[in-house]
């Protein structure tokens, strides 16, 4: 079987109307796809190894905190399922766009380093960018610059997997991974649609542009109402989101039209998804991720090929941290040979019968924060980072949570604590509050709360088969309140510093 999987930056759950659910219809759609971390770097750490964060240790989007670190390109690289498809399968790999944030840098071997398990490796150096960037081109620099007939970096991806597929081997399976900078900042859309959606704003939910009360003190210190400037620059953000995902739209329709025409395409799973949410107005705070709440956590998953029946939507809980070991056993990989803490969705995708699934999984975030204090809101004082122009600050060194996000026939709960002097605990009905503006932590039953939190440990402390064991309210759930204060340390883990020397 063949597999293309196409992911966006920072795409969260917006999608422009245009080509894209036409372009790879029939699809199903998983609605309820969740990032186990809200911030790139882990994200896609995740998605390559199909690992929570605290068992892959990448945390945030620096070398230091084992982005494309050397760490990470010793341990993790030779397991992610890519290097598995092609050393173990037989397939032939396709990258191309964003890897990881820190991928090039001079301390973790600059371009010339090209990971395992990739037959074409076309990557781009660092963040997100569209004009004036350099990529890697099967471990040679090749620097573009910002005529937008040859430099587009959208574009440049769809040419390239266009002529993978055009070239590329007839004899053996095939893996692609396009990973674009679309809709990631600087948000530059082409020129062809640098005026759509002029009309268009950010939705006005009813958690837009109102304090985050009962919410740890990063959400509180947010500015309510937030000024015109402010909710104008966010609009503005958001129009510019849509235009760049336009030609997105462009490439997804290009590369179904090649494998149509080559006859490929009824064999051929196509992901299509985003490595993490993106907040634009809830609960005061201006453009970002990061955070613990759906509009964070949550991105579409949409998903075609051989047998699956068209126009589906399944509400299973599913995380990325599924993608590797779906991929894999679409290659018929025996995933009992893997680490992965995530499930293959090849049973759902199908539509098998009587599929024992997951009812929760784990959130986890460490926060960053300068050393000093940021330059730009001197008096809010040293720990603090993103901080906007009104000095409302997106993250911090103690914005360090884990959740445990909970679905089942009886809840829909998500339950998080913060490693923080406060041990703040945030808890929310997503039933009754879908929106997540009341706290529930000291008014829901006190039972339900421990056995929560006795599960969050679990989770933080799982790796393999041990993350899948039953959640809170399934029938094979078993909760010994004497455990969660024995000396096993299991808390001790959840938000490990030690140095990425000892991994």
């Amino acid at each position: 079987m063949r597999a293309v999987y196409l992911y966006c930056a920072s795409m969260g759950l917006e999608k422009p109307k245009g080509s894209l659910t036409h372009s790879i219809s029939p699809v199903k759609i998983l609605k309820v796809s969740y990032v186990p971390s809200a911030l790139c770097c882990p994200s896609r750490a995740s998605i390559l190894t199909g690992k929570y964060p605290h068992n892959h240790h990448v945390v945030n989007n620096t070398l230091e905190g084992n982005c494309s670190s050397k760490s990470w390109q010793k341990i993790q690289e030779p397991n992610t399922f890519p290097a598995l498809l092609k050393s173990m399968c037989g397939y032939q790999t396709f990258f191309a766009g964003k890897y990881l944030n820190e991928y090039g840098a001079e301390d973790a071997g600059g371009v010339s380093h090209v990971p395992p398990g990739w037959s074409f490796w076309y990557a781009l150096e660092k963040n997100s960018k569209y004009y004036n960037y350099t990529l890697s081109v099967n471990g040679k620099a090749r620097r573009h610059g910002e005529n937008y007939s040859v430099d587009y970096l959208t574009d440049v991806l769809a040419n390239m997997s266009l002529d993978f597929l055009e070239y590329k081997s007839n004899f053996e399976p095939f893996f692609m991974m396009i990973s674009t900078p679309a809709p990631h900042s600087p948000w530059t859309a082409a020129p062809q649609y640098k005026n759509s959606f002029q009309n268009v704003s950010a939705p006005r939910n009813s958690n837009f542009n109102i304090h985050g009360k009962n919410k740890h003190w990063l959400i509180r210190q947010a500015k309510t109402p937030m000024t015109n400037s402010s909710i104008q620059f966010l609009d503005d953000a958001y129009r510019k989101r849509w235009q760049t995902l336009l030609s997105v739209d462009d490439l997804v329709e290009k590369l179904v039209k090649k494998l149509e025409n080559h006859g490929e395409l009824d064999n051929t799973y196509i992901f299509y998804t985003s490595d993490n949410g993106f907040h634009t107005g809830q609960f005061s705070l201006p453009i970002d991720k990061r955070q613990l709440y759906e509009f964070d956590i949550k991105v579409p998953l949409l998903v075609r090929g051989p047998g699956i029946k068209p126009n589906q939507t399944n509400k299973m809980l599913v995380a990325n941290i599924d993608l590797g070991p779906t991929i894999l056993d679409i290659a018929g990989y025996d995933l009992n040979k893997t680490q992965m803490d995530g499930m293959s969705l090849l049973p759902l995708l199908r539509g098998d019968k009587n599929v024992t699934w997951r009812s929760d999984f784990l959130v986890e975030y460490q926060g960053e924060g300068y050393n000093g204090s940021d330059p730009t809101c001197p008096g809010l004082g040293p720990g603090v980072t993103h901080c906007f122009p009104d000095c409302v600050c997106e993250d911090s060194y103690n914005n360090t949570y884990a959740c445990v996000r909970t679905m089942s026939t009886s809840w829909d709960l998500q339950y998080c604590e913060f490693d923080d002097r406060e041990v703040f605990v945030e808890v929310y009905n997503l039933t009754a509050d879908p929106h997540q503006i009341n706290n529930i932590a000291k008014t829901i039953d006190q039972e339900i709360l421990e056995k929560m939190n006795y599960r969050l440990m679990m989770l933080q402390s799982c790796s393999g088969a041990t993350c899948r064991t039953p959640g809170v309210f399934d029938p094979g759930y078993r909760f010994d309140p004497r455990l969660m204060f024995s000396n096993h340390g299991i808390r001790a883990r959840r938000f490990s510093t030690r140095s990425l020397s000892s991994i």
